[in-house]
């Protein structure tokens, strides 16, 4: 990519007042054209950089590519063009959701999710003229992505920049910072690429020069302040359990009895193991979401399977299961039950998959999709998401939780010493949807210095260090058993203990930025260095 003299620039300014005085816009369809492709490119990038792939390194060249596009461009234009890189980016991720429901749910997701983009491209371009722009264009990305964390419909984290990062060398940040800082470390490496095809040769090696000290200063903070303590507060037996399901898809749930017995079964198996001496016998057992979609609180024939298998094992299980609400509703629950005395406590999922658990705009759904009276009607718990599993505090982030900052950040900030993500991936296939998951898990052990486990029904199931190194993982749609010593530790992270204060201090300033660039009150750089970097060929 070239970039044109002030000279040319000065030229192309006097065309251009040319053209308004004459009537006749000059437009340059071949450029606005070619713009979107290099959008749509970097969202495509960005997807590439995701797992189950480990094209981590692809992440900050997508961010460089779309903050070119960026670079000189309206405010219209930025929306634009960040909305066409969204659409290049959760068009090919979130296929999942369609997987047995159609293209519908799936691609207007993907149509919702890229407003995010949008926004990203407008705050870039507010505050692309500040000085040390690249510091608050990454900003920009961050607020772009708390926005949508947070909105619609309790929002929607999936395919955070974060969560792409989980094999690259930048995972220690997440300690420090939390997921927001290590998408904005990703980010900023992107916009400094960016910013060093900006200027003359000087200007480029100082700002990589700059910016990568800054980055391995923040790395090796990371490092040191972030690993695990020497010695853990106690090492323990867990096991996962994957029962698997009789079948692939959404109907695998009229065959819930076959469910629960499959598990029932695998953990009888693992306490044969134990007996002989080829397995520990574990303090922690933990279960999948969905296990026992039948209610042991009402069904007393699920309540003696899930009696026998804890006696089985000689431990408490938690179990995941679905229970009978008020006026037709239903609760995930993920509940310990107890070999002598059954039921005991339990989370109630708090944050509710929208268009799945519960349906918002239920009328309009359903005259747009078939699927609308598949939703369930669930209703969201509340509390910390801590629970005592055999005198252990377990957070318990169900599922689709574990991708939100704040639910897993309150409960270790409680007390919990380990992470359970008791999980049900059945429902969409062989799909990419189960290893996103799995990064994310990845993230979340480092960002609180915790092990993770995850119970999946169907895979993928594993357990995971509190250095995101994982121990173990199991194949899709096989029916085992995971069982390894883990650490339970109780000392905090700062990511923990800063919570969301470092990703709203950020995006207050980004747009208070932005808002104060809009009205002129922050001094630009000068002439001659504003017009030769957002001028390009």
């Amino acid at each position: 990519m070239r970039v044109l003299s002030v000279d040319r620039a000065i030229t192309a300014d006097s065309e251009l007042d040319a053209c308004l005085k004459s009537g006749r816009p000059k437009r340059h369809h071949g450029g606005i054209a070619l713009r979107l492709a290099l959008s749509v490119g970097a969202g495509w990038l960005l997807f590439l950089s995701f797992p189950p792939r480990t094209l981590w390194f692809l992440a900050p060249v997508a961010i460089a590519l779309l903050t070119v596009v960026l670079q000189g461009r309206s405010l219209r234009a930025g929306f634009g063009f960040g909305y066409a890189a969204g659409l290049g980016f959760f068009v090919p991720l979130l296929p999942w959701v369609g997987a047995y429901v159609g293209a519908t749910p799936w691609l207007a997701l993907a149509a919702i999710e890229a407003l995010a983009f949008g926004v990203f491209g407008v705050l870039a371009v507010a505050v692309g003229h500040a000085p040390l722009s690249p510091v608050w264009i990454a900003g920009a990305w961050v607020t772009a992505e708390a926005l949508r964390s947070r909105v619609p419909f309790g929002g929607f984290p999936w395919g955070r920049l974060a969560f792409g990062q989980a094999d690259g060398p930048l995972l220690p940040l997440a300690s420090i910072a939390g997921a927001p800082g290590l998408s904005f470390v990703t980010a900023l490496i992107g916009t400094l690429i960016a910013w060093s095809l900006a200027g003359p040769l000087n200007v480029r090696w100082q700002a990589l020069a700059k910016g990568g000290a800054c980055i391995v200063l923040i790395f090796v903070s990371a490092l040191v302040t972030g690993s695990p303590g020497a010695a853990p507060d106690e090492v323990v037996t867990a096991t996962v359990v994957q029962g698997n399901v009789p079948r692939l898809g959404l109907d695998f749930n009229a065959q819930r009895r076959a469910v629960l017995d499959n598990h029932v079964a695998r953990t009888e198996q693992l306490a044969a193991d134990v007996a002989a001496g080829r397995v520990a016998r574990p303090r922690l057992v933990i279960w999948p979401e969905n296990a026992s979609d039948i209610d042991p609180l009402v069904n007393r024939d699920a309540a003696e399977r899930l009696d026998r298998a804890a006696r089985s094992i000689g431990a408490p299980i938690l179990v995941g299961t679905v229970l009978v609400g008020e006026a037709g509703t239903s609760i995930n629950s993920v509940m310990v039950w107890d070999p002598t005395d059954g039921p005991g406590q339990q989370h109630i999922k708090r944050q509710l998959v929208p268009f799945g658990e519960y349906l918002p705009l239920r009328s309009i759904v359903r005259a747009v999709s078939s699927y609308a009276d598949s939703a369930g009607n669930f209703v969201a718990g509340n509390g910390n998401g801590v629970v005592d599993l055999n005198g252990v505090q377990v957070a318990v982030a169900t599922c689709y939780e574990v991708a939100f900052d704040d639910l897993v950040t309150e409960s270790v900030q409680a007390g919990a010493t380990v992470i359970a993500v008791p999980t049900n991936n059945a429902t969409f296939g062989r799909t990419e949807m189960t290893f996103q998951q799995l990064a994310m898990s990845r993230v979340r052990a480092v960002e609180h210095g915790r092990t993770v486990l995850i119970a999946a029904t169907s895979g993928v199931s594993a357990i995971i260090t509190p250095t995101g190194e994982v121990r173990q993982q199991s194949e899709i749609f096989t029916a085992q058993a995971l069982t390894d010593e883990i650490a339970l530790r109780s000392d905090l992270t700062p990511a923990t203990r800063l919570g969301a204060v470092p990703e709203i201090a950020l995006a207050v300033i980004v747009l208070s930025l932005a808002a104060a660039s809009l009205r002129g009150r922050v001094p630009l750089l000068s002439r001659q260095k504003n017009e030769t970097m957002n001028y390009y060929d």
